[in-house]
C-alpha cells in the first residue's frame, strides 16, 4: 500500500507545519490503516489564513487584474496536469477510488471541469448597461458593475475531493476572489496538492490558503462565523448546510449549498432497451458515494417483476468485479471510513425491518480486505415512505419502487426533501420532456443525456441547496453586483 507524502497547510503564500506540529492519521479506506499523516491545524492556523485571504484581497490587485488571475488558474491547471498520477494516488488511498472511477469522476472529469471554467470564462458580464431614464425632471444614465465578493470558505467532501475542491476554487479564483480551502479530514492531501502548486504556480501570498484539522467542525466553523469571510461554498449534509446557514445568518454571510440527493431515475413501461436500463442503474459507481447518484429506481408496475429479475441477475452477474484496489476494471471499492460503513449497514438492517425485500447484497465484505467494504445492495418491494426511501443513506444502496402511470411517477419523485438529480427513460421523447419538466430537480437527465458537465450549471432545489456550480452561473455565484447612475 502506497504511503502518501505528509499533507501540510499552505498559509500566505507557504506551506508549513500545523501550530506545535500537531498532525493527525490519515486512514485509507482499503486497508482501515494510516496511508499519510497530515497537519492538525489550530485556531490559529485558520485565524491566520483568514487574515491572509483578506489582506490579499483588500490590499492587492488580484480581484482587478484579470489577465494576471487567467494565467495563473492556467498555469495551476497546466502543473495539476502534469501531476496527475499524484492525483491518482490521492484519489485512490484518501478517498478509496476504484482504479476505474479514477478515470471519471475523481480525476478526469475534475480536470474537464477545469478546462470548461477557462474556456466559459470569457462569457462572465463584468458590465451591464441599462438604458438611460428620466425621473425627476432630469436623465440618469445607469450601469451594473459585477465585482469579486471577497473573501470565500470552501468547505469541501471527502467523496470526490479533487472535483469539488476544483468546482469550487478555480470558480472563485477567476471571479477575483481570494480563498480559504477547507477539505474533509479524510482527504487533506487532495487539498494540500493546490496549496504547493499554486506556490509553483506563483500565486501572490494570501490569495489561496489551505487548512484542514483532525476536528472536522473546527475551521469551518470558523470561516461560518468570522466576519472577514464574505462568502461560503459548502458541499455535503444537508444538516451541516443547514448548520451553516444558522451560524452564518450573525454576519448576514452569503452562502451556497450544494447539499445531499436521492434522486429518481423513472424507467417507463415503453422504455427501449429496457432490460439494459435496468441493469445499468445498479449503484456501484464509488460505492455509491455520491450526491446526485440515482438512488431511488422507480418502475412502471406492469414491468416491475420483470425489472426485479433483471436486477437480481444483473447484480448476481457482477458478483466480485469490484474491490481490488489494482483492478482497472474496477469502478467499486471500499466506502470511505469506519463511521461510513457503520452507517450504510444501519440502513441495510432498517430496510430489512421495514419490510423491504433485500434481492442483492447486503453484507460487510472482510474478505476483501482490512478496509470498510459493503456489497452491493438493491432493496425491492420499498414504499416511498420507508426511510430507505427518503433518507440519503451514501453507500451502495439501491432502492427499487413501483408507480401507477406518469402522474404516480412524478408524485414519488417529488415526494422527498431532496431535488438534486434524477432521470426518465422511454421511447416517447415527448413524454419523458413533459416528466422532466415536472420533476422538482435542479438536473434531470432524460433517456440518458449528460446532464452534469463543467459548462453547465449544477445544483438543486429545497433540501438539496442554494445556488449553482460549474459554468459561467457558478463562477458568478462569486460576484456582487454595484449599480451606479450619474447625470451628465
Amino acid at each position: 500500500m502506497t504511503t502518501l507524502p505528509d499533507a501540510k497547510l499552505f498559509i500566505d503564500g507557504q506551506s508549513r507545519d500545523a501550530e506545535g506540529g500537531k498532525t493527525f492519521d490519515v486512514i485509507g479506506p482499503w486497508t482501515g490503516t494510516p496511508v499519510g499523516k497530515a497537519a492538525d491545524a489550530s485556531a490559529k492556523d485558520v485565524d491566520d489564513a483568514i487574515a491572509a485571504a483578506r489582506r490579499a484581497f483588500d490590499d492587492t490587485d488580484w480581484a482587478t487584474n484579470v489577465e494576471k488571475r487567467v494565467a495563473l488558474v492556467q498555469k495551476l491547471y497546466d502543473l495539476f496536469d502534469v501531476n496527475r498520477d499524484r492525483l491518482s494516488d490521492l484519489a485512490r488511498y484518501e478517498a478509496g477510488a476504484a482504479v476505474g472511477a479514477v478515470g471519471r469522476a475523481h480525476v478526469d472529469m475534475a480536470m474537464d471541469g477545469w478546462k470548461d471554467y477557462l474556456a466559459v470564462f470569457p462569457q462572465v458580464r463584468w458590465e451591464t448597461d441599462y438604458p438611460p431614464r428620466m425621473a425627476f425632471g432630469f436623465e440618469s444614465h445607469r450601469k451594473a458593475l459585477h465585482e469579486p465578493v471577497g473573501v470565500v470558505g470552501a468547505i469541501t467532501p471527502w467523496n470526490v475531493p479533487l472535483y469539488v475542491n476544483v468546482g469550487k476554487v478555480v470558480a472563485a479564483l477567476l471571479a477575483g476572489c481570494t480563498v480559504i480551502l477547507k477539505p474533509a479530514p479524510n482527504t487533506p492531501g487532495m487539498g494540500a496538492i493546490f496549496g504547493e502548486l499554486a506556490k509553483e504556480a506563483g500565486f501572490p501570498a494570501g490569495v489561496l490558503n489551505v487548512v484542514f484539522g483532525s476536528d472536522p467542525a473546527l475551521a469551518g466553523e470558523m470561516l461560518v462565523t468570522d466576519p472577514r469571510v464574505d462568502l461560503i461554498s459548502f458541499t455535503g449534509s444537508t444538516g451541516i448546510g443547514k448548520r451553516i446557514m444558522e451560524q452564518g445568518a450573525a454576519t448576514l454571510k452569503r452562502v451556497f449549498l450544494e447539499l445531499g440527493g436521492k434522486s429518481a431515475k423513472i424507467v417507463l413501461e415503453d422504455a427501449p432497451n429496457f432490460a439494459m436500463e435496468i441493469a445499468q442503474s445498479m449503484l456501484v459507481f464509488h460505492a455509491g458515494q455520491g450526491c446526485a447518484v440515482q438512488s431511488r429506481l422507480l418502475v412502471h408496475k406492469s414491468r416491475y417483476e420483470e425489472a426485479k429479475a433483471i436486477l437480481a441477475h444483473s447484480y448476481g452477474s457482477f458478483g466480485e468485479n469490484w474491490g481490488d484496489i489494482d483492478n482497472p476494471g474496477h469502478i467499486m471499492g471500499p466506502v470511505v471510513s469506519q463511521r461510513q460503513q457503520e452507517r450504510v449497514m444501519s440502513y441495510i438492517k432498517l430496510g430489512q425491518d421495514e419490510g423491504a425485500t433485500l434481492i442483492a447484497g447486503g453484507k460487510m465484505r472482510p474478505d476483501k480486505g482490512n478496509g470498510y467494504f459493503i456489497e452491493p445492495t438493491c432493496f425491492a418491494d420499498v414504499r416511498n415512505d420507508m426511510r430507505i426511501a427518503q433518507e440519503e443513506i451514501f453507500g451502495p444502496v439501491l432502492v427499487v419502487i413501483p408507480f401507477e402511470d406518469d402522474d404516480d411517477a412524478v408524485r414519488i419523485a417529488n415526494e422527498s426533501d431532496f431535488g438534486l438529480g434524477g432521470g426518465v427513460v422511454s421511447a416517447d421523447l415527448n413524454r419523458a420532456m413533459k416528466i422532466a419538466r415536472r420533476v422538482r430537480t435542479g438536473t434531470m437527465s432524460v433517456n440518458g443525456g449528460m446532464s452534469i458537465s463543467g459548462d453547465i450549471p449544477f445544483g438543486g432545489y429545497k433540501a438539496s441547496g442554494i445556488g449553482r456550480e460549474w459554468g459561467v452561473e457558478g463562477i458568478e455565484e462569486y460576484l456582487e453586483t454595484k449599480l451606479i447612475a450619474w447625470r451628465e
